[in-house]
């Protein structure tokens, strides 16, 4: 990015760790948006490394949330995982911490104009470290590990998700947590999609990973509202999951309602995906 951006006076490029307040506060002289990316995210990392994981994905997002105060930033979106929804892995655990100090963030700004909400999806097709990108660089082998057949994932490109961030800005009072509507599909078919003639190998669940992925769970349901292309998970203190600033033209979805992977009413295709990878394919892995 800094090649390609070089000389582009809208653009600095910054080293620096959210774990160090100072150097964010540095980073953050001037501006008025914020997009916080940052975090310890591949599940067995975390679990082999939670000291690590808690002190980025906790402390960090407590330093942004303290820095973006002071530096009068006006809007902040941070990026969460659908395994911040009953997490079952503490990497799930700490960005679940996340979540609820960027909302409770909007009460903790007190007089201050800064305002806080958060974007939640799973991995983006295609970007490194997702399953897509794996199995291309292995099925020559003519055998794709799969953890299990029953498996199921949510499918966002990168590009949903950046306009799920731009509408976060546009349409945030503070304490939303953003859910794009995104198709699902089974791993075992996203595997015979990539590579038809290659055997799978069932390998078994990793610590810490989930057959399907959540976004929304029984429990946020109560707070939820259902738009056209998105759902949106209101903050339950101060009585905020009652405003109609917040809520604005939204549907409450129904008691119980769960947003996970294996229960989705829009799937896609193999024929769908081989779109999108012949679209695609000089970018995917490099994400």
């Amino acid at each position: 990015m800094a090649k390609k951006y070089q000389g582009d006076s809208r653009v600095r490029f910054f080293i620096g760790d959210v774990r160090d307040k100072d150097r964010l506060y540095r980073a953050l002289d001037g501006v008025d948006h914020v997009v916080h990316a940052a975090a310890t995210k591949i599940v067995p990392t975390a679990e082999y490394n939670p000291f690590e994981c808690v002190k980025t994905n906790v402390i960090g997002a407590m330093n942004l949330i303290d820095a973006c105060i002071d530096q009068g930033i006006k809007r902040v979106v941070a990026l969460s995982t659908d395994k911040a929804s009953s997490p079952v892995n503490l990497y799930g655990a700490t960005k679940l911490a996340s979540d609820k100090l960027f909302v409770a963030g909007n009460s903790y700004a007190g007089g201050h104009e800064t305002r806080f909400a958060v974007v939640r999806y799973g991995n983006v097709m295609g970007s490194r470290g997702s399953v897509i990108p794996f199995f291309m660089s292995i099925r020559d082998s003519g055998v794709l590990p799969v953890t299990d057949a029953r498996m199921t994932r949510f499918m966002i490109s990168l590009e949903e998700g950046v306009e799920l961030v731009w509408h976060a800005f546009s349409d945030m009072e503070g304490g939303e947590i953003y859910v794009k509507k995104i198709p699902s599909m089974k791993v075992v078919d996203l595997a015979a999609t990539i590579a038809p003639q290659a055997r799978i190998e069932i390998v078994g669940i990793r610590p810490g990973e989930k057959l399907h992925e959540q976004m929304i769970s029984a429990e946020d349901a109560y707070y939820t509202y259902e738009y056209a292309h998105h759902f949106k998970i209101l903050p339950a203190i101060n009585n905020w999951s009652t405003s109609a600033e917040r809520i604005k033209d939204g549907r409450r979805v129904p008691e119980g309602f769960v947003y996970a992977s294996d229960n989705n009413q829009e799937w896609m295709s193999a024929e769908q995906l081989q779109v999108w990878m012949d679209a695609n394919r000089d970018k995917i892995g490099s994400i």
